[in-house]
């Protein structure tokens, strides 16, 4: 039977008109959390990032709320074998 260990990628955009910011936020799964922003400024660059560390997509969620400015915060969980 295989075990499985999971983390979570947060990507949050938040602005205004032409002012914003974009954070990824990585989840690991032994409980820590790290800004791993300066490693790219895209998605795709983190999930291939990690996808080289053998870590697989296997969810996306994505909450956006444009009532007041922009708020983005797009989830992505993955998984891969217990090492």
């Amino acid at each position: 039977m295989v075990a499985w260990q999971y983390a979570l990628l947060v990507r949050r955009y938040q602005g205004q008109g032409r002012n914003f910011t974009v954070t990824f936020v990585w989840y690991g799964p032994d409980g820590t959390r790290t800004d791993v922003t300066p490693y790219g400024d895209t998605a795709i660059a983190h999930l291939n990032r990690v996808g080289r560390e053998g870590w697989e997509l296997v969810n996306a969620a994505e909450d956006v709320n444009n009532v007041q400015g922009s708020t983005e915060v797009h989830r992505y969980y993955l998984k891969r074998p217990l090492r």
